[in-house]
C-alpha cells in the first residue's frame, strides 16, 4: 500500500483534503504549494494519524483553518453532512460516510463529477478497514450505497490510483464485504458454538500472518456482530 494521498482543491482558493500523517518534508511541500493562494482550508475525512496527523501543524504553517467530522481533536469548525467548503473550482459537498471510522466523510465535487473518497474505498483490490466500532459493518455497506447516488466520473481514494469507473468500484467493494458476511455466517451457522477465535481458524484457514491475526479477529468480530444482528 502506497502513502495517503492528500489532494488540492483550487488555485486561489485552496481545500487541502487529508494532508497526511506528521512528516516535517511532507507538510513543508504542501505549504510550498499553498502559498501563493488568496485563502486555504484543510479539511479532513476522518480523524486516523496517515490522513489527519498534520493537519494542525500544517494549519500554524500557513494560517489556515480545519474543518473535520465531528470528534476531531482541534478543528476550527465541525463539518456536518451537506456542510459545503468553497473553492475557485467548485464547490465541495461533506457527504456523511459511517463504516471505516464512525465520523468519516466524503467529499463530493459537483462540478467534476468527482469524490474524495478517504477511506471508504481505496485505489487497489476490493477491501478496506471496517471493524472499528458495533454496526460499522451495516454502516459501511449503507454508506457505499448512498455513493451510488451521486453523480461521479471519478473517485479520488486516500490510497493508490484514481477509480474512473466509480460503479464498478462501489459494487466491487460493497461485494467483497457482503462476501465475507455470508462467509461467515456459513461459518456460524456450521458451527455454532465457536468462539471468535475458533471461526478465525474456521473463515481463514492457515493464511493469516502471525502480524495481522489482531487485525483478523476484530474484523472477524465485526462480521460476526452484523450477521447475529441482521438474522432473522
Amino acid at each position: 500500500m502506497d502513502g495517503t494521498k492528500s489532494y488540492l482543491v483550487g488555485r486561489r482558493k485552496i481545500a487541502v483534503i487529508d494532508p497526511g500523517p506528521d512528516v516535517e518534508d511532507h507538510v513543508r511541500a504542501l505549504a510550498l504549494r499553498v502559498s501563493g493562494a488568496e485563502s486555504v482550508v484543510i479539511v479532513l475525512t476522518h480523524g486516523h494519524d496517515d490522513h489527519a496527523a498534520s493537519a494542525l501543524g500544517l494549519a500554524r504553517e500557513i494560517g489556515a483553518e480545519v474543518l473535520a467530522p465531528i470528534g476531531i481533536e482541534g478543528a476550527d469548525r465541525v463539518l456536518h453532512d451537506g456542510d459545503s467548503i468553497e473553492t475557485d473550482v467548485g464547490t465541495l459537498l461533506a457527504v456523511h460516510t459511517p463504516g471505516h471510522t464512525v465520523e468519516h466523510l466524503c467529499f463530493h465535487w459537483p462540478a467534476e463529477a468527482a469524490l474524495f473518497a478517504g477511506d471508504m474505498v481505496l485505489g487497489h483490490g476490493d477491501t478496506t478497514w471496517v471493524a472499528e466500532y458495533p454496526g460499522c459493518v451495516a454502516d459501511y455497506l449503507a454508506s457505499i450505497d448512498r455513493l451510488r447516488g451521486l453523480d461521479l466520473s471519478v473517485i479520488y481514494p486516500g490510497h493508490g490510483p484514481a477509480l474512473t469507473d466509480p460503479t464498478e468500484a462501489l459494487d466491487r467493494f460493497a461485494e467483497h464485504r457482503r462476501g465475507r458476511v455470508r462467509q461467515v455466517a456459513t461459518a456460524m451457522a456450521a458451527n455454532p458454538d465457536a468462539s471468535v477465535e475458533e471461526l478465525l481458524g474456521v473463515v481463514y484457514g492457515d493464511t493469516i500472518p502471525s502480524s495481522m491475526r489482531g487485525a483478523a479477529r476484530q474484523s472477524l468480530s465485526a462480521l460476526v456482530d452484523h450477521v447475529r444482528e441482521t438474522r432473522p
